[in-house]
């Protein structure tokens, strides 16, 4: 364990990757997140559109998970879950929503911070018809977040639900699919060296507004 701890302590890596130049400031930030995960995609950086997304429900305590943005959208990001799942149920609660993207080949971050909103109906319709069949099947097995006895409660739900849609189109379960996360806060983080990190933040006082104020802050 020492060891382990000592490695943690010094490892003092730097950034190199590039800067954040303040000619930025007048870019829509929106079309600066397309060009970034753009060059995440061309770089192959892993799963460049995984997203860590941060809730908080009624107990007031912050839950963190990973998803996957599936759409990119000048109004926002759009990922896909079950509606009645632990980030579905606090989102009813409180529409607020953190989501942060890292591309450690790039030593690049971008946080968003915003509201969310159901996707409209036709897009999680859409997507859901562009899933995997095992993957719908799984959808309508799969009530998330809660408890279940052991897997093969898990697994004998799967062979129902494969067995009541044989030979049928599978349609989109009611209590499954999008939200739209209209950001508030956009901050796009690029590492420097000695830990002199740029930071250029876009924000906004609603959701509604169309004017970002842009400000750059100490890293």
């Amino acid at each position: 364990m020492k060891e382990f701890l000592d490695i943690l302590r010094n490892d003092h890596s730097d950034f190199d990757q590039g800067k954040l130049d303040d000619r930025l400031k007048s870019i829509d930030p929106m079309k600066l997140f397309t060009k970034w995960y753009q060059e995440a995609f061309e770089k192959q950086c892993i799963s460049p559109n995984s997203m860590i997304i941060s809730t908080v429900g009624e107990d007031l305590m912050p839950s963190s998970r990973v998803v996957y943005m599936k759409e990119l959208l000048e109004e926002g990001l759009i990922f896909y879950t079950n509606y009645e799942s632990k980030k579905g149920s606090d989102l009813e609660e409180n529409p607020q929503i953190s989501a942060l993207f890292y591309w450690d080949e790039l030593s690049r971050q971008i946080r968003v911070q915003g509201i969310v909103e159901k996707a409209p109906e036709f897009m999680s319709d859409d997507y859901f018809d562009s899933r995997p069949r095992p993957s719908q099947l799984g959808a309508w097995a799969s009530r998330q977040s809660n408890v279940i006895a052991d897997r093969e409660t898990l697994d004998e739900e799967y062979k129902k639900i494969e067995k009541r849609f044989e030979n049928q189109v599978v349609p989109r379960p009611p209590f499954w699919g999008g939200y739209l996360i209209r950001p508030t806060t956009i901050e796009f983080w690029q590492g420097r060296p000695s830990r002199l990190h740029d930071r250029i933040c876009f924000e906004k006082n609603d959701v509604e507004s169309k004017e970002w104020k842009v400000i750059r802050r100490n890293p």
